[in-house]
């Protein structure tokens, strides 16, 4: 009879352990070091103040649209409530954030994602009426999973379908709205 070599054991990661024994405050305490430096009450203050505009904006916009009344409401109505509510957050982050802007990290590489993702969703608004919803559905989701979600390749594009499959399935099959689409 031949004998088998034992595969030798793989240790064990000491860190899962670690984490596995540590209480909620040695958490809270480990997560603390780990994280970026804090930003402070002047770029609390600064972004609080970006929402602000981008709030009246929204209200000056939506107006423009024509708000109609709570019983019949328009095409403006809901981004005047969003913007409104917008607007409130970003005063009060304002008043609080300047307290010392214990929460918001400071600006880094990855604070660019957030842009990055709007300008790829007016990308996405842009192309829709030219070439259905499909195509640029498909890049968004690409896009938003591969570089700003860090998705590999073959994960990344087998997520992306699945996800335009799925709005298709939805939005096209079932509720047979009115959506530019190609097929």
């Amino acid at each position: 009879m031949q004998k088998h070599k034992e595969a030798p054991e793989a240790p064990e990661p000491e860190a899962d352990t670690e984490l596995d024994a540590a209480t909620p405050e040695e958490l809270a305490e480990l997560w603390d070091a780990e994280a970026p430096p804090k930003s402070g009450p002047i770029a609390n203050a600064a972004s609080s103040l970006v929402v602000l505009v981008l709030a009246v904006a929204g209200v000056i916009l939506s107006i423009g649209l024509d708000l109609g009344t709570p019983q019949t409401p328009k095409a403006g109505m809901w981004p005047f409530i969003v913007s409104i509510i917008i607007g409130v957050m970003a005063l009060v982050q304002l008043l609080v954030g300047r307290r010392g802007g214990e929460d918001g990290e400071k600006f880094s590489s990855y604070s660019w994602f957030p842009l990055i993702g709007f300008a790829t969703l007016i990308l996405l608004v842009i192309l829709m009426p030219v070439i259905g919803f499909e195509v640029p559905a498909l890049l968004l989701s690409f896009v938003w999973m591969r570089w700003l979600g860090g998705e590999r390749w073959r994960s990344a594009t087998l997520y992306s379908l699945i996800v335009v499959v799925i709005f298709y399935l939805i939005f096209i099959v079932a509720l047979g709205t009115s959506i530019p689409h190609l097929i």
